[in-house]
């Protein structure tokens, strides 16, 4: 069996569509969209640890005495782990050691976290005394000043001790020496001696400020050690090595990417030369299809010649007439096609040229700049990232470039299936006119209001060119059973006479508007009104004839053909016109079919 000549090309470029389709699901597939989200979690973290150890220095030195910016750190830091831990799950370069490194950051927040809790403690014993230290030394000198002359000068070593102690606990506070603790624990055991001699109101003074300052004595050495255990913990490296990780991970997707967008590049070149060579085809087959008219017109004006010159001869000029009865139908159906195929090619033209220049601008070739430039400081990634100022900028850079990536494949996946659909319908017109002859035709549910707009998307560029306003008057029509192809055969033909009949408009505006809905319950209605020249009343009866055209590049095929599509379907299509210049309403009426129904 001998498949048609379109076959192949057909499924090639259905296998190119799908290729295409497929590499561009695998493209959005791989892309790591969280990487950006990570990085930001990770360098939100490291500044909640800077100031977690910030709010710990402020409450050694005193400056808070609120514990809530000790709290309040951890907490952020855990829950923005959280949302970290949910971002990243994905497949690693290297799970082992992603996995290293994510419990090494929780065991070393956990171990700061628990080193706060008894700094804290620890701090507020310490703080409570040494704000004590001046009450309780005030205590004492005016215990003593309440002595008499007497007795207040035989206590005055006391007074210059205690006041001695007081300042030796502070400076200690302030830099913890063993000096200044010796210091210390001489002026307390001195006190101690000397309050036997006090009088008995002074006893407990002086045993409250030597309390105290015992237990400033015990307790800053172990506030000082806490406070570089926990300045030690390495929770900034640890983001460090995740943020490594990361860019390893982030590398290897971008490298994947890479390769997709070849592929798709190739993969897009080649559709456009198929679909270059289909033209080409297209354009031999008219050029053919013209000679055979031409040769048709040279021997009908030989004809009658030859009738009168060989009247004996009747018989086999019948059967050359028959000859060139059936050729001059054939070359009828060609240039039906013709017409109609030329009417969807304007739209494929459009996708191509967009295609074409896309392709040409893609964001995706300043992908290979910035990884030579990525390239060039692979022994130092990290530094030039957070260092480098070139460096700095590629994050950001990369993430605008995907965005535009995404942005150029969005489009392009659009314009490819708007050509996949205007390939689909110049195959149909060839499958629509070969029905003509007594084959039977595809009937399926559909949706006017679409059918309508994709028959305004194949005349979009036509439209635009010619500056017409389209007005949409959709009634609320339902589902309907129908040859779409037949449809929108005829309302391409439609659209694209109503544009011309206006391109001539140059004193008001150019105004198209489609219709739909439903008449009596039993027909849809269908009708395109344009503001263009309008149709003379003697020429209203011979507008759908056959070859009849008021266009002097015209050919008098559209009109005719979308009268026989809608006679085809078990419909009308008529024309209304109030004169030259008032503009004119083709209107289809085809019985109504619900889909619900079926």
């Amino acid at each position: 069996m001998k498949l048609p000549r379109r076959l192949p090309a057909t499924l090639l470029t259905l296998g190119l569509v799908m290729a295409l389709a497929f590499v561009y699901l695998k493209t959005m597939i791989g892309q790591t969209s969280n990487y950006a989200l990570s990085r930001d979690l990770i360098g939100h973290i490291k500044q909640l640890n800077a100031q977690w150890e910030t709010e710990v220095l402020k409450a050694r030195i005193a400056i808070t005495h609120n514990y809530d910016p000790l709290v309040i750190p951890v907490q952020q830091i855990n829950e923005l782990w959280s949302r970290f831990d949910r971002a990243s799950k994905q497949d690693h370069s290297d799970p082992a050691a992603w996995q290293a490194s994510h419990q090494a950051f929780l065991e070393a927040l956990q171990e700061k976290a628990g080193l706060v809790e008894r700094f804290k403690s620890h701090n507020s014993i310490l703080r409570n005394s040494l704000a004590f230290l001046p009450t309780a030394e005030d205590d004492i000198q005016l215990r003593l000043a309440s002595l008499d002359d007497e007795q207040r000068l035989a206590q005055q070593n006391i007074a210059i001790d205690t006041y001695d102690l007081l300042l030796s606990s502070l400076e200690f506070a302030q830099v913890s020496t063993d000096d200044k603790a010796a210091d210390i624990l001489l002026g307390l055991n001195k006190l101690a001696i000397n309050k036997e001699r006090l009088p008995e109101p002074l006893h407990q003074p002086v045993e409250i400020l030597s309390n105290h300052v015992s237990v400033i004595l015990r307790e800053q050495p172990v506030v000082n050690d806490l406070l570089e255990r926990i300045t030690s913990i390495p929770i900034a490296g640890r983001l460090d090595a995740i943020t490594q990780l990361l860019n390893q991970d982030q590398l290897q997707t971008d490298l994947q990417d890479q390769k997709a967008h070849q592929y798709l590049l190739l993969f897009s070149v080649l559709l456009v030369l198929l679909i270059l060579y289909l033209v080409v085809r297209l354009v031999r087959s008219y050029a053919v299809i013209q000679r055979v008219n031409t040769a048709l017109q040279s021997a009908n004006e030989h004809l009658e010649q030859r009738v009168e010159e060989r009247t004996r001869e009747l018989k086999e000029v019948q059967s050359e007439l028959l000859d060139a009865a059936r050729q001059a139908g054939m070359a009828e159906i060609a240039t039906n096609v013709l017409h109609n195929v030329g009417n969807v090619l304007n739209s494929v033209n459009i996708s191509s040229e967009l295609l074409s220049r896309t392709l040409r601008t893609s964001k995706a070739l300043g992908l290979g700049k910035a990884m030579q430039l990525v390239n060039q400081h692979g022994s130092d990634l990290g530094r030039f990232f957070s260092e480098d100022e070139k460096g700095k900028l590629l994050p950001g850079y990369f993430n605008q470039l995907v965005q535009a990536i995404a942005s150029e494949q969005q489009g392009m996946s659009e314009e490819l299936a708007q050509l996949s659909r205007s390939v689909d319908h110049i195959k149909e017109i060839v499958a629509t006119q070969q029905s003509y002859a007594g084959a039977s035709r595809l009937v399926e549910p559909l949706k006017v209001a679409e059918l309508i707009d994709d028959a305004l998307r194949m005349n979009s560029g036509a439209l635009t060119r010619h500056q017409v306003t389209v007005v949409r008057d959709y009634a609320a029509v339902p589902a309907v059973m129908g040859d779409k192809h037949r449809m929108l055969l005829i309302l391409i033909n439609l659209i694209s006479n109503a544009k011309y009949a206006m391109s001539g408009l140059d004193d008001h505006p150019r105004t198209l508007t489609l219709s739909a809905r439903v008449v009596d319950g039993e027909t849809l209605r269908i009708s395109v009104k344009d503001e263009g020249e309008g149709i003379a009343a003697e020429n209203l009866t011979r507008i759908f004839a056959h070859g009849f055209t008021t266009r002097k590049d015209g050919h008098g095929f559209g009109l005719h053909s979308c009268a026989l599509a809608a006679m085809e379907m078990d419909g009308q299509l008529s024309v209304h016109s109030d004169g030259p210049g008032l503009g004119a309403t083709f209107t289809l009426d085809i019985p109504l079919i619900s889909a619900e129904g079926q």
